[in-house]
């Protein structure tokens, strides 16, 4: 992405590494934030999703989105990176196992975006006592806090070491 290396981010304090033993049904995440602007939604459009509204506010005017609109794959991706580099410290990375995706409203340049997580499930496996499986309710928001997309994911978690 264009520009993601420089974008202006404020990051909360480090947290350890959580394991499936660590985490409970209600616990919360919130991310650092990603300043999003015209240059990254066009780049991503560019190589990604190369629809006349992610590419061109004047074409996208005429639209149901009435202007530039990012691609819902480019807010997934960022609110992926918000998840990994601030959002939910598990040991041994994200790994998903599956989910559903909706994105309520557009995500426009100059958004400022960030994650907030809540735990809504958690299954330990009864075949593979070394790990469960997380439901994660994630809300990609902007400055304003109206919800841009909503994230329901499963999560491969591990157990703590014996």
């Amino acid at each position: 992405m264009s520009g993601a290396d420089n974008n202006p981010t404020s990051k909360p304090t480090p947290q350890p590494t959580l394991y499936l033993d660590d985490l409970k049904v209600g616990d919360r995440f919130s991310s650092a934030e990603h300043v999003l602007d015209e240059q990254q939604i066009l780049a991503f459009a560019r190589q990604f999703d190369p629809q006349p509204f992610h590419l061109s506010d004047a074409a996208a005017k005429n639209t149901m989105f009435g202007g530039l609109a990012a691609s819902g794959w480019h807010t997934a991706a960022i609110t992926m990176r918000l998840l990994v580099t601030s959002g939910m410290p598990l040991q041994d990375g994200l790994i998903g196992a599956g989910g559903e995706i909706s994105w309520p409203q557009p995500t426009r340049a100059s958004d400022i975006l960030h994650v907030e997580s809540e735990i809504i499930e958690i299954t330990p496996s009864r075949s593979r006592p070394e790990r469960g499986i997380v439901k994660l309710r994630s809300e990609t928001r902007n400055q304003r806090g109206e919800v841009l997309q909503l994230f329901v994911s499963k999560l491969v978690v591990w157990r703590k070491p014996a």
